[in-house]
């Protein structure tokens, strides 16, 4: 064997000893596409099930459960799915994007209304909403966030749809609506109580809304995950009584 080649050969040997370095370690990654309510108690879980499995690596991407969905209908490479209703995840399974058999509830949540910490007046009921002194409300994107179509339900029940249309201001996701009403930059916002826990020196919790709907929280693996077996694990993980005590620490309630 020529110079020449015994080099070609050993780069080849080592090119090829990389690429199994590298499946291998992408094996050990699992991609969780999860709302953006999840974002403090899913990171928290994804230590502790990366701990309990030494190699493995969890990767999240937080964002509304709609724009979520859209992603992995475009082909995101994504393992795992979380939505914050029941409604989109019906429709990814409605559009075939679900591994059959792996869908379960995992939390629910409840739908609170705040209002800045420093505010002077606090609504005690949804219709207090109308007064002249509430003149920006927020929530998120109805067609896109589920705590807008959640809010758009309960603030129809009560009769003041037409009300409050002229003081909504959109949220792409529940943490955008949460962060208007921890800088003052509205008086009043809707979002799950959990995110107002997190904030909780900046926010006031006004009142609890009532929800025709309850606020739960499906997950399931995605049919065309790379890896299968480890989405079903984490899935698993989740739904189990360590992954349940994490999610109970940052006030979700199990399904």
């Amino acid at each position: 064997m020529t110079t020449s080649s015994s080099r070609w050969l050993g780069k080849f040997t080592l090119l090829a000893a990389l690429s199994v370095s590298s499946a291998a370690l992408h094996a050990q990654e699992v991609v969780v596409s999860a709302a953006a309510s999840l974002t403090n108690a899913f990171q928290a879980v994804g230590q502790a099930f990366e701990k309990s499995r030494p190699g493995t690596k969890v990767t999240f991407n937080f964002a509304a459960s709609g724009p979520l969905l859209a992603q992995i209908q475009q082909g995101a490479p994504v393992d795992v799915f979380a939505s914050a209703d029941q409604e989109t995840m019906d429709r990814a399974a409605k559009a075939n994007l679900l591994a059959e058999g792996t869908r379960a509830d995992f939390a629910r949540n409840t739908l609170v209304l705040i209002v800045p910490s420093t505010a002077t007046a606090v609504p005690q009921k949804l219709s207090d909403l109308g007064n002249a002194q509430y003149k920006r409300v927020s929530t998120g994107t109805p067609s896109s966030v589920p705590v807008g179509r959640y809010t758009m339900a309960s603030v129809q029940e009560a009769g003041l749809t037409a009300t409050l249309e002229p003081k909504w201001i959109y949220g792409e996701s529940v943490r955008q609506v949460l962060n208007y009403v921890a800088r003052g930059e509205v008086d009043a916002g809707f979002v799950y109580r959990t995110d107002a826990l997190i904030e909780k020196d900046k926010t006031r919790i006004a009142l609890t809304v009532p929800t025709a709907t309850p606020v739960s929280y499906p997950i399931a693996q995605i049919a065309s995950s790379k890896n299968a077996a480890l989405g079903k694990d984490f899935i698993a993980f989740v739904r189990s009584d360590a992954g349940q005590q994490i999610l109970d620490s940052f006030g979700f309630s199990k399904p």
